[in-house]
């Protein structure tokens, strides 16, 4: 009798354990994408379609990468060993995370399958097992990895520098967004790996995820929280001993503060910043996450969605000091030059054949893969330094000149920064054309920083606009976003 009861119980842990099956679980992602232009703003790059990976999690979800489906128009979803695909939708992205949440609409997609739960951060040293679909083939495939190291890295997609999970497991194109399972449950999704390495790749793990998901309860997402901050590391002795910093403290250095962060007005350009919400920062610039684990500081203000309040400790002139700080924006209002963006389109601004458009790192890439080395040095030095500041908020460039009587000598002007028009310090792109439009000279004067013009003739400007336009098969002088109320 015992051991008939001990057969049934194998049979039903069994049959639950088959019931479980994370392969039942696992969807593959078809997705066709089209990118804007940014060199030509008004113009699209045409369709382009790739294949990436996902899984079903709770709520009818699919959770994937954002760079699977950035700049989508068209997604269609299909689950592990079925032929029929079904069209999907993105529910909820964080480019910045590079996550994203499909829906489908469709309730059969949906029928027989147990979404996947969540697990914790894995340990390092620890198994854990990749389901995805990779090229060189149409199945699923399953790679076991080791978790090597766990510590901040800058996100490709974004290149914002969060959580990330570094394992030895096999990631190539079309694993994107497979989950990473440990014990059956996820800790973490496949995002990137080395080309220059063999064997490291990157997953966003589950703390990632899970602020997501939190962020998202309301409805609404806030993204991830930022002081705004460029901070200095504090182990040369000789800084430590001119801020005052004691023996027995340790800390960072506050350099600058971006204009309209959260910590503007509470810390100081020269503070020393001590713990975050009670962690010491070491003299390197780390705090501990775990035990004898180490990541950057900005791991904890991380912890929190944008509206909570960091406690911070800070020295000032010698005086230690406890701050609290109402995490009020995101890292991407930090930025002057914007990086990557996705699923919206370039602004930019027409006037006399000359194309206005912000500084992005979308349009550096323009210059192809290796842009950082073949954009223009001086555009790409300015990532150097990129923070807002009170008198500025954009880098607006002369990104090209359409040819025409107008701007005849200035055909070749490309990429030129414009500082002033008539005199006046540009904000923004919205303030140039502000300044263009109000104005009431006969001569639209543009200056860059070294005190280069372009000088146009405001009358002739205004009357060849519509031509210039029409015979570069141009809709309008300026992007949606600008157009008049």
């Amino acid at each position: 009798m015992k051991r008939c009861l001990r057969l049934l119980l194998c049979l039903v842990f069994a049959a639950s354990a088959a019931a479980r099956d994370v392969r039942d679980s696992i969807v593959k992602i078809y997705t066709v994408h089209n990118s804007p232009d940014y060199f030509n703003p008004w113009s699209m790059r045409g369709p382009f379609s790739t294949t990436g990976s996902g899984c079903v999690v709770p709520g009818k979800r699919i959770l994937t990468n954002a760079h699977v489906v950035g700049d989508q128009t068209f997604i269609q979803v299909r689950r592990n060993g079925e032929a029929k695909r079904y069209v999907a939708r993105v529910a909820a992205v964080a480019h910045d995370a590079d996550l994203a949440l499909l829906a489908v609409d469709d309730p059969s997609f949906f029928e027989g399958v147990e979404p996947l739960e969540f697990g914790e951060l894995p340990q390092t040293q620890q198994e854990v097992l990749v389901y995805g679909f990779p090229m060189g083939g149409d199945t699923l495939s399953i790679t076991k990895g080791v978790v090597s190291r766990i510590e901040h890295q800058n996100y490709t997609h974004s290149s914002c520098n969060l959580l990330s999970v570094q394992i030895d497991a096999a990631i190539n194109p079309g694993n994107s967004g497979g989950p990473a399972i440990v014990g059956g449950r996820i800790v973490g999704v496949a995002m990137q790996a080395m080309r220059q390495a063999d064997n490291i790749g990157y997953l966003v793990p589950v703390p990632v995820i899970q602020h997501l998901l939190k962020d998202l309860e309301d409805g609404q997402r806030g993204g991830i929280p930022s002081l705004g901050l460029i901070l200095e590391d504090m182990e040369n002795p000789g800084l430590r001993k001119k801020h005052q910093l004691p023996d027995d403290r340790t800390g960072v250095l506050i350099l600058r503060i971006a204009h309209g962060s959260p910590a503007e007005g509470l810390l100081k350009e020269g503070d020393v910043l001590l713990s975050v919400d009670g962690h010491a920062i070491a003299n390197d610039g780390t705090v501990e996450f775990r035990p004898r684990e180490r990541t950057s500081v900005s791991y904890w203000i991380q912890q929190h969605q944008v509206g909570e309040t960091a406690n911070l400790d800070i020295l000032r002139d010698g005086e230690a000091l406890p701050v609290q700080v109402r995490l009020t924006s995101r890292m991407e209002q930090d930025w002057i030059i914007p990086f990557e963006e996705y699923d919206i389109l370039p602004t930019y601004y027409i006037y006399g054949g000359i194309v206005f458009s912000p500084l992005t790192v979308n349009l550096l890439q323009s210059w192809g893969g290796n842009w950082y080395e073949k954009a223009p040095r001086d555009l790409v030095a300015r990532l150097g330094f990129n923070l807002v500041t009170p008198e500025q908020d954009e880098v607006v460039l002369a990104l090209r000149v359409l040819a025409a009587d107008v701007n005849e000598g200035y055909h070749n002007v490309s990429s030129w920064t414009v500082d002033k028009v008539d005199g006046e310090k540009v904000r923004n792109l919205k303030h140039l054309i502000e300044l263009i439009e109000k104005g009431s000279g006969p001569f639209v004067v543009l200056e860059n920083e070294w005190g280069q013009k372009l000088v146009l003739d405001r009358e002739q400007s205004e009357q060849t606009g519509p031509q210039i336009l029409g015979t570069y098969r141009i809709p309008k002088d300026r992007s949606p976003d600008l157009a008049a109320p």
